[in-house]
């Protein structure tokens, strides 16, 4: 099992008793597998100080052994009900406080825990415990790596068989396809597959109805889960041929992304990053376009920290990865974005997505 040490350092420094995981990307960090959220409680306890304890729905007690837990363990069935699992719970661990993860831990756990130790403290730890991910190991990057890879393969085989005339659900499903049929474990988030006018909504659905026509701009918004991580890439194509208007932005928004890594490297801040890029979208004639960030941060999680925006003061730090996502946007027109994920590095920075940016036309 992964060593909690850095859990129980995260609670010191809180100065509460224990930190609580719950499933989600950092119970996944922790025990190395991961566990469905559903109706059904589940907690992983990790004190300061202490062996750690766990409430776990029966049902799931055989893949539970699979991670070594060496902590008392307190079960409970569906027929019986959570409550008093969580009163032997608490009793056990003999605390006062605890940090939970505020944007993760939902309100019905956090009550169970209140109802059985009335007079136990919560405090929202998110920030610190969510933190311990925020810089890379060598194997997140090299599993980032092979996740982004898989999604790149895919885009690839799917822009193969684009044709005038399909919908935009149709080449959806041939991506959905393509990216199980590359490797993937899952799809990150539900991808954006989106044409012509529909590529002005930053985050579009794929329609049925509508036909890509000669002219058109084609955007992929999508990404591969491969061993926990996540990747996130978007390319803007044009379908058949492209209009002046449509390459003058394509090149803005490619002048902003390249921009990002020109400014990137250690001891910057996500305001400077961003300040950066939408800058050069903001002194160009399409200034009127700009509708969102440059970026997030992305790992187990495909939004997380860091935030690349404006007003956002934490510093870059070698092995942080972050999305470079500029885009231009003008709705009942069309929409250019260009995603790629980037590491920060000792000196710099590198992209670890490698699908071409040069301006593309698709289809036939």
């Amino acid at each position: 099992m992964s060593s909690l040490s850095d859990y129980r350092q995260v609670a010191r420094d809180l100065s509460v008793d224990a930190v609580a995981l719950v499933p989600g990307p950092n119970f996944n960090r922790a025990f190395k597998k991961p566990f469905m959220s559903h109706e059904r409680p589940f907690l992983a306890v990790i004190p300061a100080n202490g062996p750690e304890a766990a409430l776990v729905p029966n049902l799931e007690l055989g893949s539970w052994a699979l991670v070594g837990f060496e902590g008392e363990v307190f079960d409970w069935r569906d027929q019986d009900g959570y409550h008093a699992a969580f009163s032997a719970l608490t009793k056990h661990l003999n605390i006062r406080s605890l940090a939970v993860e505020g944007q993760v831990m939902r309100f019905f756990v956090s009550d169970a825990l209140k109802k059985a130790q009335p007079d136990l403290e919560i405090i929202d730890g998110e920030k610190a415990i969510s933190g311990l991910r925020v810089i890379k190991t060598e194997e997140d990057i090299a599993a980032l790596q092979v996740a982004i890879e898989i999604s790149e393969r895919a885009l690839a085989r799917v822009l193969e068989g684009v044709e005038i005339g399909q919908t935009e659900k149709q080449i959806e499903q041939a991506l959905v396809q393509a990216l199980f049929a590359e490797g993937a474990d899952d799809q990150a988030f539900a991808p954006i597959v989106a044409a012509g006018d529909n590529t002005a909504r930053p985050h579009a659905k794929a329609r049925a109805d509508y036909r890509v026509k000669k002219g058109d701009a084609l955007l992929f918004d999508f990404g591969a889960r491969k061993n926990g991580f996540a990747a996130d890439i978007t390319r803007t194509f044009f379908v058949g041929d492209v209009s002046d208007e449509g390459r003058a932005v394509y090149e803005t928004v490619l002048a902003a992304n390249l921009k990002g890594f020109d400014v990137t490297k250690p001891g910057v801040t996500a305001h400077d990053i961003d300040d950066a890029v939408t800058g050069v979208l903001e002194a160009s004639s399409f200034a009127d376009r700009i509708r969102t960030k440059t970026g997030h941060g992305l790992g187990r999680e495909v939004h997380e920290a860091p935030y690349i925006m404006r007003g956002n003061t934490e510093v870059m730090r070698e092995g942080m990865v972050w999305t470079n996502e500029p885009g231009l946007y003008q709705l009942d027109n069309f929409g250019v974005r260009i995603e790629d994920d980037v590491l920060v590095t000792e000196t710099g920075c590198r992209s670890l997505t490698s699908f071409p940016k040069t301006l593309t036309i698709v289809g036939r």
